[in-house]
């Protein structure tokens, strides 16, 4: 099963996809935020998606921030208007930083993918967890 993960920005969302099997991840691609609607009834059916993971950015401290709640009310409105699969948050601490590590932005093109980058750092630590837990 083919798992999608997003990066919600206030402008762009970075996007990642598994293999079917759900071992790795891999960049896909970064779509303005007012065009995530048409981009997820495109991808959901063209890729057969059957779990979306959205970065749900906590403070260090595990607190909640403005940003948290704005991809909370993301979320609630995404998994109305696409009820045909699940969804989940997941801790996604760090993930830009380490994107920006893996590639260094030098270009406006850069920055955008890095956004994609920081999804695949999600969908990834979400992938481990999962085969860590699979024999529980």
């Amino acid at each position: 099963m083919k798992i999608l993960a997003l990066d919600l920005g206030d402008k762009w969302v970075g996007t990642a996809i598994s293999d079917p099997l759900g071992m790795f991840a891999r960049p896909y691609r970064t779509v303005e935020l007012k065009e995530l609607d048409a981009f997820l009834a495109e991808v959901i059916k063209l890729e057969n998606i059957k779990k979306i993971i959205i970065g749900y950015p906590k403070t260090m401290k595990g607190t909640k921030s403005e940003q948290t709640k704005k991809v909370e009310h993301t979320k609630g409105e995404l998994e109305k208007k696409f009820d045909m699969v699940p969804w989940e948050l997941w801790d996604e601490r760090l993930s830009s930083k380490r994107a920006e590590v893996v590639k260094k932005t030098k270009t406006k093109e850069d920055k955008k993918f890095s956004h994609s980058i920081a999804a695949a750092f999600i969908l990834d630590s979400y992938l481990t967890y999962l085969q860590a837990h699979k024999s529980i």
